[in-house]
């Protein structure tokens, strides 16, 4: 059995960290990052949360355990279950960092996927 490496979640707009594998797992590209030298290596959009889970979600942290749920069950199925395999795969090999341009990063959808991820 191959050992995990480290996954965590951060902002797209820290500073990359060298020997990371940074992946934006959000559905929306980020404002102020220009594509052609964006500060991470892959974007994963089809991990992200619906877009209806998301507008709901609204980023209240009172809504926030019953977002994380609702997002679980949102990686079991679809396209979202592709690229969260993907994700273990690359997690496999490499300490991944997910980013995301949320500014409450422990209320953030890339917490719950860095969770998850830590978990398989």
């Amino acid at each position: 059995m191959t050992a995990r490496r480290a996954v965590r979640a951060a902002r797209v707009y820290d500073e990359p960290e060298p020997g990371t594998t940074r992946i934006l797992v959000d559905r929306l590209w980020p404002r102020g990052i220009a594509k052609d030298s964006a500060p991470f290596e892959d974007w994963l959009k089809q991990v992200a949360p619906t877009t209806e889970l998301r507008k709901w979600y609204g980023h209240q942290p009172e809504r926030f355990a019953e977002f994380a749920r609702r997002y679980r069950q949102e990686l079991e199925g679809g396209p979202a279950r592709d690229a969260l395999a993907w994700l273990r795969s690359q997690a496999r090999t490499t300490s991944l960092v997910l980013v995301t341009a949320t500014k409450d990063l422990d209320h953030s959808a890339a917490a719950v996927l860095a969770d998850v991820l830590s978990e398989s």
